[in-house]
């Protein structure tokens, strides 16, 4: 018989808090505002020869220092097709149509998405989580799927999906 095992984590110090705004129905840009999100991360796989999928600790302090990064910031979308965002000498100049906001370089940090819905920021956060991991753990051979999700509102999760292995991959990510 085969088995599969799952961890899950989600603890109190995987939260930040963070400014941002999203643009939806195409073309309506909301007003900027902020949330306590939350993030957690599944794991499915075998166990190792330490008989546990992963090492908590690894996982825990790995996803604790992403998020630590968007701690107290404006999260800003590098690669919408609405939304400018120019960085300057000591500031950054975001606009959407005849929108400007402007603000210090160290408040911001532009992540590498569309939108910064949650969705998009659980596949940022597990991306940059995945790396993390493959640095420090090496092949994660025994892994087959991580899930990152991110709650902006007490309840409203997005989800990614950043890793799954098929039969025959060598520590493939989607």
């Amino acid at each position: 018989m085969s088995r599969r095992f799952q961890v899950s984590l989600c603890k109190e110090q995987l939260t930040f808090s963070a400014a941002h705004f999203i643009t939806f129905n195409g073309d309506i840009c909301e007003a900027l505002h902020g949330h306590n999100f939350g993030v957690r991360c599944e794991v499915t796989g075998q166990l190792t020869t330490d008989r546990y999928v992963i090492d908590f600790v690894a996982l825990r302090d790995e996803l604790a220092q992403i998020v630590l990064e968007l701690d107290h910031h404006v999260l800003l979308p590098e690669k919408h097709s609405m939304i400018s965002v120019e960085t300057g000498t000591g500031e950054v100049v975001v606009r959407f149509r005849d929108r400007r906001w402007i603000f210090p370089s160290g408040d911001c940090r532009i992540l590498p998405v569309a939108n910064t819905t949650a969705e998009e920021l659980a596949q940022y956060i597990g991306d940059r989580l995945m790396d993390a991991l493959r640095a420090r753990l090496g092949m994660l051979d025994n892994i087959d799927r991580v899930i990152v999700g991110v709650d902006e509102n007490q309840g409203q999760w997005g989800s990614c999906e950043v890793f799954r292995r098929s039969a025959g991959d060598n520590d493939s990510v989607d």
